[in-house]
């Protein structure tokens, strides 16, 4: 990270960040730190200001436990969404726990403070390692769970059945595949030495040099983070960041975390306020919309007429016309009066950069990022760089995600369009990178300065990669079902000590084996899915192992074309799998419906469109 009284080109002989690329791309990330010291100048970023406090680990461990969903290790209380929690970790995610506890448990009898349960109490341990139930650390199938002595099952998929993320035709011939299936601390082998630190300073500024990969779509296809619910979406957050950690643990990095003050920022206008508040007020007027309306504006403006604008981004606008054309519109936006067309391509770039660092918490939050800075200066491979910001976008807030999203899919228009607006990937990563990593505090310190090339290298990858970074990994739903499983499992376990709930359950056993309820018995391996915006409102379905998504798709439109005027709204239907062992899941159109049913085959299956 980067703070306000680093905002100045060093004066310092080049460390070794500074000295690993040429001197006109650096030139373009302090000719950035200039102008927004100069906007800074006149007092516009006061309420920005984020403090690092410290504290002991005893206290960072007990936040830690308490994100991820388990404070009821210290508070001793039996809850049972902790404990299927635990119920689903690997091997490398119970141990990052156990260490974790470990260390809270040994903080707290220092500081005698009160009487903690011993680790042993909690995981059923002899020693150090580990014996609860861990899942497995083969791979197993994506979005689902290994029935019982049922082998995995990978399937072969043409080439255009995958993610294939590169910005440009240049990258090099060499393609790597990434996998889901596995968690990504299960799949480190090799610990990268630390002496290998300095050489990791080397970024090269030629774009083509970064890697290409590719995901392959598994039977159950590929999953984007608006694809499940939010509660699954938080139970996603809470293995996110037991996964980061148990990450670098494997790497033997330590993840190192700021504890920062809460700012409150502004309740009203637009500059300056929290993006939870600015939707919230906007989705008044349009409901349901996920990123505030004055930053799609700021895009739509650029996008419109900027995008071939040479040195876009770069060319800095006039601080006292920005400064004047923010103030106009605090004032005129929300009624819909402002004049866009007075808004010079440049302005509409000071503004929108202006926006992202007035945020009071930042856009990527401040909590984790210079452990990702940490990372990238230890380990050069790009795939563990890359895996490591994959877990950090899923820990984000909703409205943080959606935003960053929107921002970065911008910026890659930008470098599309670099034959004309001359910015390339690296320009554009040095320009964006002192918006995005900076914090105004007190200390500042030469470390922070030579984290300049790293934060842009960050941002490169952060915007090659974005395709790859918004779906969520296979590997974490497979656990959200495991997880949804096990609470099910204990509630009806809890249930069956209420003596008037069984003679429910048992009159309702008997209703079900009435003869005349056999005619609406669905035989194994058929569905019946709902559509209700059809003429047909529903069918049933024979399932076979080639049976994709897609093609119920295809049928319901097809018996539907002659008989429903809503052609047009079908074509942009999904069909989702509700209730069973997810929330909610809208599945990729390559998904296999025998697999999908066979991994939850309690679901209901409903043709809806998709919310955007």
């Amino acid at each position: 990270m980067l703070s306000n009284e680093s905002l100045r080109p060093p004066m310092f002989s080049r460390s070794n960040s500074q000295a690993s690329v040429d001197s006109t791309s650096m030139e373009d990330f302090w000719c950035e730190v200039e102008s927004i010291k100069e906007n800074s100048e006149q007092g516009q970023e006061e309420q920005t200001l984020l403090e690092v406090k410290p504290a002991d680990e005893g206290e960072l461990e007990a936040e830690w436990l308490q994100d991820v969903g388990l404070s009821t290790l210290i508070s001793g209380a039996e809850e049972e969404d902790g404990q299927a929690l635990l119920s689903t970790l690997t091997r490398t995610q119970a141990a990052a726990v156990q260490r974790r506890y470990n260390t809270y448990t040994q903080t707290m009898r220092k500081k005698n403070k009160h009487t903690v349960r011993d680790v042993r109490d909690i995981f059923g341990v002899n020693d150090s390692s580990p014996t609860f139930e861990t899942v497995p650390g083969s791979p197993v199938p994506s979005n689902g769970i290994q029935l019982p002595g049922q082998k995995p099952v990978w399937k072969s998929v043409s080439s255009n059945s995958c993610l294939d993320c590169g910005l440009d035709k240049d990258s090099p011939s060499v393609t790597e595949e990434l996998s889901y299936e596995v968690s990504f601390s299960e799949s480190i082998t090799v610990v990268p030495k630390n002496r290998e630190r300095h050489n990791n300073q080397r970024f090269k500024k030629d774009d083509s040099a970064l890697p290409k990969f590719i995901v392959r779509k598994s039977q159950f296809g590929l999953t984007e983070v608006g694809d499940l619910s939010l509660e699954d979406m938080k139970k996603i957050r809470n293995l996110s960041l037991i996964e980061l950690t148990a990450f670098y643990d494997a790497l033997g990095i330590e993840l190192k975390r700021n504890r920062t003050e809460r700012i409150k920022g502004r309740e009203n206008g637009l500059f300056g306020v929290p993006l939870a508040i600015l939707l919230e007020n906007d989705q008044k007027k349009v409901p349901g919309i996920k990123v505030p309306l004055i930053f799609q504006k700021l895009l739509l403006k650029l996008e419109e007429t900027g995008l071939e604008t040479e040195g876009i981004l770069r060319v800095p606008g006039s601080a006292s016309r920005v400064k004047n054309l923010r103030q106009e519109i605090e004032i005129k936006f929300n009624e819909d009066t402002f004049d866009w067309d007075q808004v010079r391509n440049n302005d509409a770039a000071g503004l929108l950069k202006m926006f992202i660092r007035e945020l009071p918490s930042p856009l990527f939050t401040v909590e984790y990022l210079p452990a990702f800075i940490t990372l990238v200066e230890k380990v050069s491979k790009v795939k563990l760089q890359l895996q490591a910001l994959h877990l950090l976008i899923m820990l984000l807030p909703d409205a943080n995600r959606d935003t960053a999203k929107a921002f970065l899919q911008f910026l890659k228009k930008i470098v599309a369009n670099e034959g004309k607006n001359k910015m390339n990937l690296w320009n554009v990563s040095m320009i964006v990178a002192p918006n995005v990593f900076i914090y105004k505090g007190k200390h500042a310190n030469q470390e922070e300065m030579q984290a300049a090339a790293t934060t842009a290298h960050i941002v490169r990858l952060l915007i090659k990669y974005q395709d790859i970074l918004w779906t969520v990994p296979s590997f974490l739903i497979s656990q959200v079902r495991k997880m949804n499983e096990a609470t099910i499992n204990n509630t009806k376990r809890q249930m069956m000590f209420d003596k008037g709930v069984r003679r429910l359950l048992r009159r309702k056993t008997i209703e079900r084996e009435r003869p005349e309820r056999s005619e609406t018995h669905i035989p194994e391996g058929v569905i019946r899915v709902y559509a209700p915006l059809h003429s047909k409102v529903s069918m049933a379905i024979q399932l076979n192992s080639q049976t994709k998504a897609r093609d119920i798709l295809a049928r319901f439109h097809c018996e539907n074309s002659h008989a429903s005027s809503k052609n047009t709204e079908v074509q942009i239907q999904r069909l989702y799998e509700i209730g069973g062992n997810i929330g909610l899941h809208c599945l990729d159109p390559d998904a296999y419906m025998l697999d999908v049913y066979r991994a939850n085959p309690q679901a209901e299956w409903v043709i809806k469109p998709k919310s955007s």
